[in-house]
């Protein structure tokens, strides 16, 4: 697709301010929203406005229709065929807490996530070590960005977890996961999986027959869709085991003053009307990619970010996060500047090149505490920016690094170089048995 025409598409990039337009470089927060997803939106709120599943009138049966589309979409995009379990909800956060609340735990079950995750991956399992009494444990990852899978799994085998819950690709560095290699340790040593992919299913295509988890979730926001919207997907049969955070309407096949019989999944977890504009939207924006092409995406993204990575490697006071190799990271350039506040850092480039980055802890808190950092500076990679933009970014980075001169001190974490030992008192507190 024709770069000047596909960014047409996006009325964001199509409107100019006084000094031109913006180089949005934050869709690793939110991507932008192409027209046809908005004319989705748009038509279900002026031609068929009605209860999907519920009235038998032609509004409400055209909105039914449409949505069981969206979600046999969903499934094929995701390698589960036409009749894949999908579970529509307002975002990946509640998918995972679905999983995490719904489980069949049993006491002292053990859980183990990554020290990268998300808060959306994260804070659940602490409330539910509190409250269900279950054992959260940590695995430590590389900082340049190494995954040693001989290491994960004698953790798997010492641990013996009965969930294993980690993103598939960072949303912090960028760095993808063995996800399949995982899930194969996992499936031996009689674990299941759930996997974050935010920030992998908008730049990559996910097969989760390959890859072999029983749980991924992911967000539309992230994929060219609406805010409000996510998703859960599964492995046929492991949605049988989790119970429904909300009941209600539409999750029962029947109800009487004493009992109620449920419906099977994936209609039991979506309680009450939903979202089905935005459900609409996010088949639209999984439209789009379709036709822009995911490995025309994935290499366009990487080519940016070696543009990028290149003319900002060499700068002394810049260390870039995870992999040194940008086409390991291809969708994020995460970096901290030394001596320059990260918020600093993404307000020069908005007000001075109109350059719009995301900076802070961005909701991985976790790390950054463990570190010592108060937070870096991310700028993501989409199939609407251009070498361009990149370009403003690097200027507007190399000015920033001569409006404010090195004062010395420590540097922050060197990213790329091995992780330091933990201590034992460090080690015990984070992975207690």
């Amino acid at each position: 697709m024709n770069r000047a025409r596909l960014r047409s598409e996006f009325p964001a990039l199509a409107a100019e301010g006084p000094d031109g337009s913006v180089a949005y470089l934050d869709s690793a927060c939110m991507s932008l929203v192409p027209r046809t997803v908005l004319a989705a939106m748009e038509e279900y709120y002026t031609q068929f406005p009605g209860c999907a599943g519920r009235s038998r009138h032609r509004f409400s049966t055209a909105a039914g229709e449409r949505v069981e589309a969206a979600r046999s979409a969903f499934s094929r995009w995701f390698g589960l065929g036409d009749a894949g379990p999908v579970v529509f909800l307002r975002n990946a956060t509640e998918a995972i807490n679905l999983v995490a609340r719904g489980y069949p735990w049993r006491r002292g079950d053990r859980v183990l996530v990554s020290d990268q995750e998300h808060n959306s991956n994260l804070v659940v399992w602490q409330r539910l070590a509190e409250e269900r009494r279950l054992r959260l444990h940590t695995f430590a990852l590389e900082d340049d960005g190494r995954f040693d899978l001989d290491r994960f799994s004698a953790e798997v085998d010492r641990l013996r977890p009965r969930l294993i819950s980690l993103f598939h690709t960072s949303n912090l560095d960028g760095r993808s996961l063995p996800v399949r290699a995982i899930s194969e340790i996992a499936r031996d040593r009689g674990a299941e999986v759930l996997l974050d992919g935010c920030q992998a299913a908008p730049h990559e295509a996910v097969d989760l027959k390959r890859i072999g988890a029983s749980f991924y979730a992911v967000s539309a926001h992230k994929m060219l869709g609406p805010t409000g919207v996510g998703a859960l997907l599964s492995a046929p049969g492991a949605l049988d085991r989790i119970a429904p955070l909300n009941l209600g309407g539409e999750t029962v096949e029947w109800s009487t003053q004493r009992t109620h019989r449920l419906r099977p999944p994936p209609y039991r977890f979506e309680a009450g009307l939903q979202n089905y504009a935005g459900i609409l939207g996010a088949h639209a924006g999984l439209r789009f990619l379709a036709r822009a092409g995911l490995e025309a995406v994935r290499r366009h993204q990487a080519a940016l970010n070696r543009v990028a990575t290149r003319a900002l490697a060499d700068e002394p006071r810049i260390t870039i996060l995870g992999p040194a190799l940008p086409g390991d990271r291809p969708s994020i350039l995460g970096f901290t500047l030394a001596g320059v506040d990260a918020h600093d850092v993404a307000l020069f480039l908005d007000e001075g090149y109109r350059v719009l980055v995301r900076s802070g802890q961005h909701c991985v808190h976790s790390w950054y505490a463990e570190r010592g950092l108060t937070g870096s500076v991310r700028a993501s990679f989409y199939l609407y920016n251009t070498v361009d933009e990149v370009r403003r970014l690097v200027q507007g980075i190399q000015e920033l690094l001569v409006r404010i001169p090195d004062r010395g001190g420590p540097r922050p974490l060197r990213a790329n170089g091995p992780r330091s030992a933990r201590s034992p008192e460090r080690e015990r507190r984070a992975d207690p048995s």
